[in-house]
């Protein structure tokens, strides 16, 4: 029996599909505690991470080898005077450490912040100034330190600084002290109901919001596990996401440990197909999940025989029915696709026990209401586009919807107008009740498996001197699923060109994180525009 089945009830069907689900949990429930914890003292020696690095290093965690580290980090937060409700940010890429530090923060009460490594200084700036954060926990690579110490610079904030594996000036070595730090730790008190957990959204009509989860929100991830990414008791779960990203929260802890899956975690930074099905290979990977970017890559160049892999499922973005054919004929594995938001868990999907759509969304899940609705508050009917909206069910404190925006009550309210949570993404749903994506009503833009609003690249552009005007458009691209493009009025002097449309992307990306890069600048005489002034971004798209 996995340890999920102490904190929920699942109903199925004959064919395994999930039917209902319910929760039950203490007042006071702990992942850290409550799951790692526990598990470490009936199954001490039980698979929890199984980790390697493109230099060849490797190492197997047990479920009482989590314990035992996250304790002693644990044990060095407090003794730095970290605890119940500080702000903690975790830059750690796939590092093993990662998964200490994140059981340590939860342990102790303290709110995680993961980001990812790929954030520039003014990102860092940004994040710091605007969660408070009170300490950071880095990676010594790519200069991340660097960024940190550039960025705070800017900060008024005093903040505790730790890096893993090397000494770095300025920065305390978690590595070295936690080595030396006890691995005993007496529980303390947290509530099912305090902050656990924040990310920042990628940032759409504004800049990045603050999404914060409590400490419910890993039980939620039990169907994100169990029943689309279909993870096994005992069975080994690789997601390819970088441990900034919520997308790592969906696939490389919570619903898995839950479930009784090991977790698969590779610790490289450039993406090379092959190798990821070389990993699938020799450690017997069970389940695996990847953005159709991933997928597309893999089809393109071929993919080899995996013996191991069982089930592939894939979220972040539209993935094509061409990718979807060509894997399932050359893997014989069908491709669930699923979708969800930082705000939630999974939403919708192709679950287990029913069979998948190419192209769609799938199916909602047990766990919520969902419904579209039009514009004018109506229930679309099918064929008709609509938004998707979670309605809260009766006398059921709903889980894995986020619980606040950091500092904007106002924000939240209004996601949460009428009584329901809305989403901002549009869909359509056949007769047979199958969900299919349409787009983004934020224009939100999604490219190789990553999150960009457009607010943060366009007030990059107009930094640049022959820009007097800007809007950012995501665009199909056959290798990334959109492509970032600019649309730029020119100021007054300045004439279109081959060598103007270089002299922009060359000054915006040099600012602008790799997976913002602008690909494309189109100059326009103006911008097509509602009577309030507002850009019409759809007719740039055209």
């Amino acid at each position: 029996m996995s340890i999920s089945q102490l904190y929920c009830h699942e109903i199925t069907d004959e064919n395994g599909a999930l039917t209902d689900f319910y929760t039950q949990y203490p007042p006071d429930f702990n992942f850290g505690y409550d799951v790692v914890d526990l598990v470490a003292e009936k199954e001490p020696d039980k698979r929890a991470l199984v980790w390697c690095n493109v230099e060849g290093e490797e190492h197997i965690f047990s479920f009482s080898d989590i314990k035992k580290y996250s304790n002693k980090m644990a044990n060095v937060f407090l003794s730095q005077g970290i605890g119940r409700g500080n702000k903690v940010m975790l830059v750690l890429k796939r590092h093993y450490e990662y998964w200490f530090a994140i059981i340590a923060l939860h342990k102790i009460g303290a709110i995680a912040i993961p980001a990812s490594h790929l954030l520039t200084v003014s990102d860092f700036t940004y994040r710091i100034n605007t969660a408070h954060i009170d300490a950071i926990i880095c990676t010594p690579q790519d200069d991340i330190p660097g960024k940190i110490q550039e960025a705070l610079a800017c900060s008024d904030y005093k903040i505790k600084l730790w890096c893993v594996q090397k000494d770095i000036g300025g920065f305390d070595n978690l590595s070295v002290q936690s080595e030396k730090a006890s691995e005993e730790l007496q529980r303390i008190p947290t509530l099912a109901t305090d902050p656990m957990l924040m990310y920042f959204t990628s940032g759409t009509t504004g800049y990045p919001k603050g999404v914060i989860h409590n400490y419910t929100y890993p039980l939620a991830h039990i169907i994100t596990s169990k029943y689309w990414q279909q993870t096994e008791d005992n069975g080994l779960h690789f997601t390819v996401a970088e441990t900034g990203w919520a997308k790592a929260s969906w696939g490389k802890l919570y619903g898995q440990w839950l479930t009784g899956s090991a977790v698969m975690v590779y610790d490289f930074d450039n993406f090379e197909p092959r190798q990821l099905i070389n990993i699938i290979n020799r450690y017997s990977v069970t389940s695996f999940c990847a953005p159709p970017t991933v997928y597309r890559y893999l089809v393109r160049k071929g993919i080899p025989k995996m013996p191991s892999l069982k089930h592939a499922s894939t979220a972040g973005e539209m993935l094509s029915s061409e990718v979807y054919r060509k894997f399932t004929e050359q893997t014989g594995l069908t491709l669930c696709e699923g979708y969800g938001q930082t705000e939630t868990t999974l939403l919708i999907a192709n679950f287990k026990g029913r069979k998948a759509v190419g192209g769609s969304m799938g199916i909602p899940s047990p766990l919520y209401n969902i419904e579209l609705r039009t514009n004018d508050g109506r229930k679309a009917a099918p064929g008709e586009i609509g938004e998707v909206v979670i309605i809260p069910k009766k006398d059921c404190a709903p889980i894995g919807i986020f619980c606040a925006y950091l500092d904007n009550e106002e924000q939240y309210s209004y996601v949460w107008r009428d009584g329901v949570y809305h989403t901002g993404d549009a869909a359509y749903q056949d007769e047979n009740g199958t969900f299919y994506f349409h787009g983004r009503f934020d224009d939100i833009i999604k490219t190789g498996g990553f999150r960009v609003g457009p607010y943060e690249v366009e007030n990059v552009l107009l930094e640049h001197p022959a820009v007097v005007e800007c809007s950012v458009i995501g665009v199909p691209d056959s290798l990334r699923g959109q492509a970032i493009k600019a649309v730029v009025v020119l100021d007054k002097g300045y004439s279109p060109s081959g060598k103007l449309e270089l002299d922009i992307k060359d000054f915006c990306n040099k600012k602008l994180a790799e997976y913002k890069w602008i690909r494309l600048v189109e100059f326009v005489k103006e911008m097509p525009k509602t009577i309030s002034g507002k850009i019409v971004k759809p007719a740039l798209r055209g």
